[in-house]
Parts: C-alpha cells; structure tokens; sequence
C-alpha cells in the first residue's frame, strides 16, 4: 500500500467522522459518541502515517524532502492539523458536539486534496530549505486553528438564534452562549500565535531564498492582511470587550480570509508563490 491510498482511506474516515458528530449533534446520539471519537483519532493515524509514508516514498526516489510542498501535500497537512486541534478540544472540553462543527474542515480539505495530481516531484530550488518545514508547520496550525474557531462561530450564530422554535431539541445539545465564546476566543489567540511564527519564518526563508525578507508578493500581502485582520479582532476583544455575535461573525470572516490567502491567491494571482498550486 502506497502513500496515496493511505490517504485516500484518511479522506473516507474523515468524511465518516464529520458524518458521525453531525449525527451526535441532529439525532442527540450520544451512544454513538465513543465511536466518533475512535473514528476521528484512527483517521488521524491513518493521515500521520500516510503523511510518513510519502516522505519515505521520496527517499525511495532520490528525492528526500518533507511532504509539505505543494498544494496537495498542504491540503493533506492541514487536514491534519485540523483533525489534531479538534482532538485536543474535545479532550479539553469533554464535548463531542464540536465535532460536528469542526471535522466536515478536515474531510473538505481531504476531499479538494484529492482533486490534485499525487505525484511525488522534485523540488524547485526555492524550496530546497529547512525553513519549509518550520514554516509550513506553523501556518497550518494557524489555519487549523482559525478553522475550528470559524466552525465555533457557526456554532454561536445557531445556538444565539432563539427565535427558531423547531430548532429549539438542536440548541439545546449545544454548549452554553458563554462556553461557545470562551472556545472562539482562546482559538483565535492560538491560531493568531502560530500565524504570527509562520510569517516570520516565511520572512526568513524569503530572505534565504530570494535575498529579501518581504517582496509584497500577493501571498505576502493577503498574509498580512489576514494577520491584521485577527490582531484587529484580538484588539477589540481586549479592549473594547467584543463578544458574542461579533467575535463569532469575525471569525467566520477571518477564516474566509484564510482561505483566499491560502487556496484562492494561488489560483487567481500570479507571483512568487504560485509553485504552490501545482
């Protein structure tokens, strides 16, 4: 069994996790709930070994580099990432109903990874560096993070709607308003960390790579904005008191910045990073 079908299951048992915590939250199935949560952990070794697997593919090859270069190992890891903060939350927070709002992120990246070609390639010479693994690393855990905090504020804005009496069983298996809120906000500071180290490394390769810390390539500067889009978010919290519906819809709207520095800049705009669509 090759890297890729490892991968391929990683894809099916994260969809079949999603679909289990989807089902503990509409049904309030909580007998099933020890089985998600083996479900989700078992995907998770599956992705960490397949993940182990092609990097000892690549030395097969002559190659020899970690799986983190392009945009379907990317994809790969952050479903990793992902599955991993959601892991340590509902270990955290002893609540399996997070899942429902946290791993459909970890099957859809599995999903769009599969959409692109497997190959194992040689690297360009721009990513010959020790600094991608550090780099890679500490942005993903960011986004990972910044997904689970949107996902908490999909939660919030579904369980703030009181006005909904059919949906009234639904609410009700959802944390309170006021556990909701803490797990958006101590998300948010620890993507926002993580995303701040992946900047600076990213600088520091740059310069190792290219001879200059910044170049306002468009992936550059949509990750700075999306950094100050969450320091302006994590400002507000701390000093006006935001809470609530806004830190929730804020961090919807973070995530969706995320995902455009990330997946969307890759395709619609052409610059130094545009190896990473391949």
């Amino acid at each position: 069994m090759n890297s890729s079908q490892l991968l391929g299951i990683t894809t099916f048992a994260y969809l079949f996790s999603a679909v289990l915590y989807i089902a503990i939250l509409v049904f309030r199935a909580k007998k099933i709930g020890l089985f998600a949560t083996l479900v989700t952990a078992g995907a998770f070794l599956v992705n960490t070994a397949g993940i182990g697997l092609r990097w000892y593919e690549s030395h097969q090859m002559g190659i020899g580099y970690a799986p983190l270069s392009n945009m379907y190992e990317s994809l790969v890891f952050f479903a990793w990432s992902i599955a991993l903060v959601y892991l340590f939350m509902e270990i955290r927070y002893k609540n399996r109903v997070l899942g429902a709002f946290s791993m459909p992120f970890a099957a859809l990246a599995m999903i769009l990874a599969g959409l692109k070609n497997p190959d194992i390639k040689p690297l360009i010479p721009a990513l010959q560096s020790n600094w991608l693994i550090a780099h890679v690393i500490t942005c993903f855990i960011g986004y990972a993070a910044f997904a689970v905090a949107s996902g908490m504020g999909i939660m919030y804005l579904v369980k703030d709607r009181r006005t909904d009496k059919t949906a009234a069983p639904l609410i009700a298996s959802l944390p309170e308003l006021k556990v909701i809120d803490d797990i958006i906000h101590k998300t948010l500071v620890f993507g926002f960390l993580w995303l701040t180290a992946g900047i600076i490394t990213g600088a520091v390769w740059a310069n190792s790579a290219w001879g200059t810390y910044w170049s306002w390539d468009p992936k550059e500067t949509w990750s700075l904005i999306t950094w100050f889009v969450y320091a302006a978010t994590l400002h507000a919290r701390f000093t006006r008191g935001w809470g609530g519906r806004r830190i929730a819809w804020l961090a919807i709207g973070g995530f969706v910045s995320v995902m455009f520095t990330y997946y969307g800049v890759n395709f619609l705009l052409s610059g130094l990073h545009s190896y990473g669509g391949n």
